[in-house]
């Protein structure tokens, strides 16, 4: 009788716990998010909203606030999902942030030429900079918490990205940037977003840019560690490293774009470069019928490895976001190989919670 009453007892409480949901658990420390796209934003998918108001209170566009979806030609912009996203937050009691500003990809061709074809000229960019970040930054004024201001302007190695803004202003690109979008919104936060965080290199040459703007009076609320990780990788040391060295610079520390890659990395694979593509092969997509049990019961571990440092570094995460609501919708089942069946995220692809969930509501209730 004593086994049994154990036993109902025990399942009552991991009841409770899953009934809590992570918004009420994790959320009370950080924001606590997902990336949602535009057919999750209709608000059509039941299931969709039930993870949401349980497990989330924050999210990010996936891909409707970029500049290619909001100004696809000159003078044309197209707020039409950008709202869409907005409306759906205020719905579900999220709080929305803005991504992303200023990026070399998913960016128009157009921005970087002038009106003969040709690479446009320094003042002609600043001001195309300008005219963007002033309109949309205005546009969502008090309807964001914050901005990824500048998105991937550093490469692994710790030199800058020769992108088009690069080339065409060099480093001035990104403190122009951060100028521009605090002018359009003197009360939202400005963050810098980036992969391959936890690379020594990089973090060195990240902290430079964050005082670098500190020293000239410019905003900059946080650093976006994108955290695209992987069941080996990055070294847990370096990565908890870098959290500290961020903070250290005196800025909040957000986990922005989480995932975890658990198919086999190609050769030469790194980083988070969505241009990276390489041939499928039927020996890199391993599980296309489902997780064995002891890779879930690895993906878990290697979960929670991250949230006891997200834990332990609590005073100095704001927010930690998923790149992706379920497996179903992440981008990498197509990334860095098209047609993989991938497993990256807390909910399944029937929209289930996965054992992770109740193994971080624990954690955070401790």
């Amino acid at each position: 009788m004593r086994t049994h009453f154990t036993i109902v007892l025990t399942l009552l409480s991991l009841s409770y716990i899953q009934a809590q949901g992570l918004r009420e658990t994790v959320g009370q420390y950080c924001f606590f998010g997902s990336a949602l796209n535009t057919k999750q934003c209709i608000g059509r998918s039941t299931s969709v909203n039930q993870i949401v108001d349980t497990h989330f209170n924050a999210a990010v566009a996936e891909n409707c606030m970029k500049p290619e979806s909001l100004q696809p030609t000159e003078g044309h912009f197209d707020f039409t999902e950008g709202d869409r996203f907005i409306s759906y937050c205020q719905e579900h009691n999220l709080t929305p942030f803005g991504h992303v500003l200023i990026w070399h990809e998913q960016t128009p061709k157009w921005m970087f030429l002038d009106e003969d074809g040709n690479t446009a000229s320094s003042d002609l960019l600043k001001e195309r900079m300008r005219k963007y970040i002033m309109t949309v930054v205005g546009h969502f004024h008090g309807k964001v918490k914050g901005w990824d201001v500048v998105n991937e302007a550093v490469n692994d190695d710790g030199t800058l990205r020769q992108s088009p803004y690069y080339n065409i202003l060099g480093e001035e690109f990104i403190e122009l940037a951060f100028r521009y979008a605090h002018e359009a919104d003197p009360d939202v936060e400005l963050y810098y977003n980036d992969y391959s965080m936890s690379c020594p290199a990089k973090r060195a040459t990240v902290c430079r840019l964050v005082r670098q703007l500190k020293a000239k009076g410019l905003r900059i609320d946080a650093v976006g560690m994108q955290s695209h990780n992987g069941m080996d990788y990055p070294v847990l040391a370096d990565y908890e490293e870098s959290i500290e060295a961020f903070a250290a610079c005196g800025v909040k520390v957000m986990m922005t774009e989480l995932d975890i890659n658990v198919l086999p990395k190609p050769e030469n694979f790194g980083g988070a470069d969505i241009t990276m593509d390489f041939r499928y092969d039927e020996k890199m997509n391993p599980y296309r019928n489902g997780l064995p049990a002891d890779m879930v019961k690895t993906f878990t571990d290697r979960y929670m490895e991250f949230f006891r440092l997200y834990y332990k570094h609590r005073d100095k995460i704001s927010r930690i976001n998923f790149w992706g609501l379920t497996d179903a919708d992440t981008w990498l089942n197509d990334w860095p190989i098209k047609g993989r069946t991938n497993y990256p995220l807390l909910f399944d692809r029937s929209h289930k919670a996965k054992p992770v969930v109740a193994e971080i509501i624990k954690l955070y209730k401790q």
